[in-house]
């Protein structure tokens, strides 16, 4: 089944879909740019991870599965003499003290890279998807990210950020980033100055956009909407959204009702 919008869908992210989403994105570019990069070239995906406190992110649940399982014996009553164990009653007025656990959350973050092979090896376009914690000021996923993003910007490497997140706060720039819901930018190599932005919308298809390369081959252009249609269903998306739940971050209301005309409107309608 098709996605009922024809751009991003925003319900990926508001329904807890994005982490699955990102890594079959990530999949599908790097698939994609493989196969029409010049021979000299060669794609790779790397990967960030980091553990963060859960608490620090304002998170009360973590799930986890048990190494080991406590049971209770059957056939035995409370009371019962056989095996010599006696039952001890709390004492009236002892309490006991409520500690949270220290648990840390692992975080993997993973991106494309583009690498030239000749006359050597060397990064020529780092690709990113941006992912929730790379929107969260003051995080280690914000903090990492935010220095990588520095070193590319002011050195010999093209970057290419992709951001299909309305959450979160947008990447510091010295302009303002244009009023749309999701931002398309390319930055070529020693040219922080000049970034192109292309604005994303969930009420229209994704423009493609160019993958900068080395000298003085031609760019490569890198279409979107249709890995993101074929995402959707592939992974029966449809099945796992809940298309009443409300939006976050909150929309304007008249894209809220938009939103809710589309997602009732059948697919292709």
């Amino acid at each position: 089944m098709k996605s009922p919008f024809p751009g991003m869908d925003p319900y990926i992210e508001a329904c807890g879909l994005w982490e699955d989403f990102h890594k079959h994105l990530i999949e599908q570019i790097a698939w994609q740019l493989a196969d029409v990069t010049p021979a000299r070239y060669v794609v790779r995906t790397g990967e960030r991870f980091y553990l963060v406190l859960v608490e620090s992110e304002g998170k009360t649940a973590h799930p986890f599965l048990p190494d080991v399982s406590v049971t209770t014996p059957r056939g035995r009553k409370k009371g019962s003499k056989k095996g010599g164990t006696a039952l001890v009653e709390p004492i009236a007025g002892d309490k006991p003290h409520i500690l949270r656990a220290f648990i840390e959350e692992e975080h993997r973050e993973t991106f494309i890279e583009i690498y030239e092979t000749d006359p050597e090896m060397r990064l020529v376009t780092s690709i990113e998807v941006l992912s929730p914690s790379n929107k969260r000021p003051g995080t280690e996923g914000w903090n990492l990210y935010q220095r990588k993003r520095q070193s590319l910007l002011l050195g010999n490497v093209n970057l290419v950020e992709i951001d299909l997140l309305r959450g979160g706060q947008r990447m510091p720039m010295l302009d303002p980033w244009p009023d749309s819901p999701y931002t398309l930018m390319v930055e070529r190599a020693r040219k922080p100055y000049a970034c192109h932005v292309w604005e994303g919308h969930f009420q229209r298809p994704l423009p493609s956009i160019p993958i900068p390369l080395a000298k003085p081959d031609p760019d490569i252009l890198l279409s979107l909407q249709p890995l993101i249609d074929t995402i959707y269903q592939r992974f029966r998306y449809a099945q796992s959204i809940d298309y009443a739940v409300e939006l976050t971050p909150p929309m304007s209301a008249e894209d809220s009702a938009w939103c809710r005309q589309r997602s009732q409107t059948p697919p292709g309608g």
